[in-house]
């Protein structure tokens, strides 16, 4: 995302061009909707003309306007498309040009346009590696060229073992090897700014409405931050150990599983999907392999006698096993469960599966000791 520093000037410039756009994307939707088609060269013989002297469009723009409706139409053809005044437009080279790192020449109905760019270090070592179109979006009041870059990825390593990481909402990720990420921050700066606007909008003044629009944005901006870093440390764990991450596969869990009222809150604000996005995005760039393992049972399978039940999990921190007395914190087992399910790409059946997760020298038919098994032991511990 790079930031424009455009004068009120060019500020003004870009918003009618944003808004006199998706007009003529409305206007080309209406008549794609009332013919019937979605093909972009059927859609310019029709209306190539009409919408540039309608809109006093150039004609890159009336092209863009055209493949956009296209584009929107062809993913559902029951309904006509809609677009927002403020909706992005995208610019391809014709229309759009890099001034080194100082600015970016960009088409307006009032011509074109030398804007100043306001970049960091990050995306300053990536300029060079632009590819293609770039789509202008305005948030907040600011405008944003959100670019593409060309990032070379290396070639995945031949993993040695598996990271498994369970991921929660009390605990955001844990690890096979033990390390937790607690999602105690996270709850904390939710329930406070929950209580924040909720004493903001009883008020209901011109200030308070001020310090809303202020406080927008804010917590999803704080758990993207809290993501990011989670998800770094555990690809930089991986590589460094020449592992794979094994991840749950959680598509669809919100709609199958079923919470009290006083979690629903927490539980649809849960990022899970954008934390395995970014996993799978560093990993990529990192030459890790991510594998994604069916979640069911994980939480409630030993992974040394293979003992699956419910009653394995008398809490939500606990693991015991009601079998063989195995105990642990409940996520590390889970995450144990994840790494070894991802290992031989089916259900966990046997301790044999576990032993290359945690280390145990074991058999199939080897049964643990009585009495309760701390989970810090059973690396160390040996048959006989």
């Amino acid at each position: 995302m790079v930031k424009l520093g455009a004068s009120e000037e060019q500020h003004n410039a870009l918003l009618e061009t944003l808004h006199r756009f998706n007009e003529a994307c409305n206007y080309i939707a209406n008549i794609a909707f009332e013919k019937g088609t979605a093909n972009k060269i059927e859609l310019q013989k029709i209306v190539y003309y009409d919408v540039r002297d309608k809109f006093k469009l150039s004609a890159q723009l009336t092209i863009r306007a055209i493949a956009k409706v296209s584009e929107a139409y062809k993913r559902d053809r029951t309904i006509k498309p809609e677009f927002r005044p403020d909706g992005a437009i995208v610019f391809d080279q014709r229309i759009l040009s890099w001034r080194k790192l100082e600015a970016v020449s960009i088409l307006t109905i009032s011509g074109r346009q030398i804007i100043p760019i306001r970049i960091g270090e990050y995306q300053k070592v990536r300029m060079d590696r632009i590819r293609g179109q770039a789509d202008l979006i305005y948030r907040d009041g600011i405008f944003y060229l959100a670019v593409v870059v060309d990032v070379p990825e290396p070639s995945k390593f031949d993993a040695v073992g598996t990271l498994g990481v369970d991921l929660g909402i009390i605990n955001l990720a844990t690890d096979s090897d033990g390390e937790t990420f607690s999602g105690k921050q996270v709850d904390e700066v939710r329930e406070r700014n929950a209580q924040l606007r909720a004493n903001l909008q009883s008020a209901g003044t011109k200030s308070a409405k001020r310090h809303l629009v202020k406080l927008s944005g804010r917590e999803r901006r704080f758990h993207r931050d809290v993501n990011h870093v989670i998800s770094k440390k555990i690809v930089a764990k991986a590589k460094d150990t020449g592992k794979a991450v094994a991840l749950e596969n959680l598509e669809g869990i919100r709609t199958s599983t079923t919470v009290r009222k006083a979690q629903r809150s927490r539980n649809h604000s849960w990022a899970f999907r954008q934390l395995r996005s970014f996993v799978e995005y560093k990993a990529a760039l990192s030459g890790v392999h991510v594998i994604l393992v069916n979640p069911r049972g994980t939480s409630h399978i030993c992974p040394i006698c293979g003992h699956n039940e419910r009653g394995n999990r008398p809490n939500r921190d606990t693991f015991r096993c009601v079998k063989c007395n195995f105990s642990g914190c409940a996520d590390h087992i889970a995450a144990i469960n994840i790494a070894a399910r991802a290992a031989v790409n089916q259900p966990i059946i046997a301790c044999n599966e576990v032993k290359a997760v945690i280390g145990i020298e074991t058999e199939h038919s080897y049964k643990p000791p009585s009495g309760v098994i701390d989970l810090m032991s059973v690396s160390v511990y040996k048959k006989g």
